[in-house]
């Protein structure tokens, strides 16, 4: 029998966690919440909504897991703090690791954890709690993730890297083998990063600029 559980958020986060958690995990969603302020529908994807306050009478974390389906809006700082006022009502919190997902590393995996399809994750990787790793990224041997960090896709993470907590890396980011990444960084899309970044830190790939010709000057296409 599948382990009910209860995902927090609307949006098309929470949709997403939906689908994957109904078709891929050992969990059923039976409800959704959110905070008493932002309920829009009493029902979403079929299911009922429930106000944060009240989940835990309603859905008591002694029998119902929980799953906090947030993006990495505020650097992530939204999703931490509903991760922690959860586990503050007892809540265990699930993690979706996808069976698509190449994972190696001997479950060193933590709470709410969104680890979607085609991830490679190699041996000797730590993984902290509340961590999203989107689709097709590569985390190398020896790396550690911290708490509270959202990989975009197709992220290239070498052997022996640390990211501190409530990072963001945009899609197509490669990190170089063994550079630390200090807390609250972001690293944009596109972004080769070769040595340390200090906390706090932004770092911006230079964007593609439109050629002065225009397409129906081009030739061969």
């Amino acid at each position: 029998m599948k382990k009910p559980i209860v995902i927090f958020g609307s949006g098309h986060i929470a949709e997403l966690a939906h689908y994957y958690f109904s078709t891929d995990s050992d969990y059923k969603p039976v409800a959704f919440t959110v905070d008493a302020n932002y309920i829009k529908e009493t029902e979403f994807c079929g299911l009922p909504v429930i106000e944060f306050e009240n989940v835990a009478k309603e859905y008591p974390p002694d029998s119902h897991s929980l799953f906090i389906a947030l993006s990495y809006s505020k650097l992530n700082a939204i999703r931490k703090d509903k991760f922690l006022a959860a586990k503050a009502m007892g809540y265990k919190l699930a993690s979706f690791l996808s069976s698509n997902a190449t994972i190696l590393n001997e479950g060193r995996i933590g709470e709410n954890c969104f680890i979607l399809e085609d991830n490679t994750i190699q041996p000797f990787v730590t993984i902290g709690n509340n961590v999203t790793l989107w689709s097709g990224n590569h985390i190398g041997h020896h790396s550690f993730i911290h708490d509270h960090t959202f990989i975009a896709s197709h992220v290239v993470v070498s052997g022996g890297v640390e990211i501190g907590e409530q990072c963001f890396v945009g899609v197509n980011a490669t990190l170089r083998d063994h550079v630390k990444i200090g807390d609250k960084c972001v690293v944009g899309a596109g972004v080769l990063l070769l040595k340390d970044a200090a906390p706090e830190g932004v770092y911006i790939g230079a964007a593609t600029e439109r050629s002065k010709v225009p397409s129906t000057r081009l030739r061969g296409i």
